[in-house]
């Protein structure tokens, strides 16, 4: 056995699955035939690859079938730092994980009081979404500070749904833009370095911070150029 072999065992263990569930997996051709020494088989970093990679996708609510479509489009000979790319930049940038809140509940989180006015401008900021329980909201409780802090702006409603839907437009464009550019500029590098796994991982991590805090310079040099702009057309 290699180094950085193990066994179906070990392998379940390393993943956090049953060993049933990771013949299930292998089964359904989601992970290539491990290398035989006799009866033994002996699985690598591709394997734990690629069920770190079935994990993640369903956290975020993939079926088995589209689990397999997903995997089924990754090249055969896709190396376990390939793979590492895919299932981080599946990964959240930001927790949105939300949390099932009644309004009493959700009023002691936000510090204040909220009349129907104030969740009605939660709701088009897509910070809190109705339930069919009365009183009871679904929650984005990483975004719930913002929405606060929106709600103490005074912003009219359709203000507030107007912003949100230039930042989603705009949003979706631009992470698309800078997925492209990981993709075509930054990963053929990273591949070509033949790091580990885990190494490649915590680049794409800070990768994602950094991407944040650059957006938020640009669109406060934009903002402080349009507010320049228009000092210069009324005068």
């Amino acid at each position: 056995m290699h180094s950085d072999e193990v066994s179906v065992e070990d392998l379940a263990i390393r993943v956090g699955m049953t060993v049933r569930t990771v013949r299930f997996y292998s089964g359904r051709g989601l992970l290539p035939p491990p290398r035989r020494e006799g009866r033994n088989g002996y699985y690598g970093p591709v394997h734990v690859a690629r069920l770190e990679l079935v994990r993640e996708l369903q956290a975020h609510g993939f079926t088995l079938s589209a689990i397999e479509g997903f995997l089924g489009h990754l090249p055969a000979d896709a190396s376990a730092q390939d793979i590492a790319m895919q299932r981080t930049l599946l990964a959240p940038w930001s927790s949105d994980l939300t949390e099932r809140l009644d309004r009493t509940v959700l009023e002691k989180r936000s510090g204040r009081a909220l009349s129907d006015d104030d969740i009605e401008l939660l709701i088009a900021l897509s910070v809190v979404e109705p339930t069919p329980e009365e009183d009871v909201f679904s929650v984005s409780t990483a975004h719930l500070n913002i929405g606060i802090q929106m709600l103490e702006l005074g912003l009219p409603v359709d203000a507030a749904r107007a912003a949100q839907q230039i930042f989603t437009r705009h949003g979706q464009q631009i992470a698309e833009e800078i997925t492209a550019v990981f993709r075509t500029m930054v990963w053929p590098g990273l591949r070509e370095s033949d790091q580990p796994a885990e190494v490649v991982t915590a680049i794409i991590d800070r990768y994602k911070p950094v991407s944040v805090q650059a957006l938020v310079v640009a669109y406060e040099s934009a903002i402080n150029e349009t507010k320049r702009e228009t000092v210069r057309r009324r005068s």
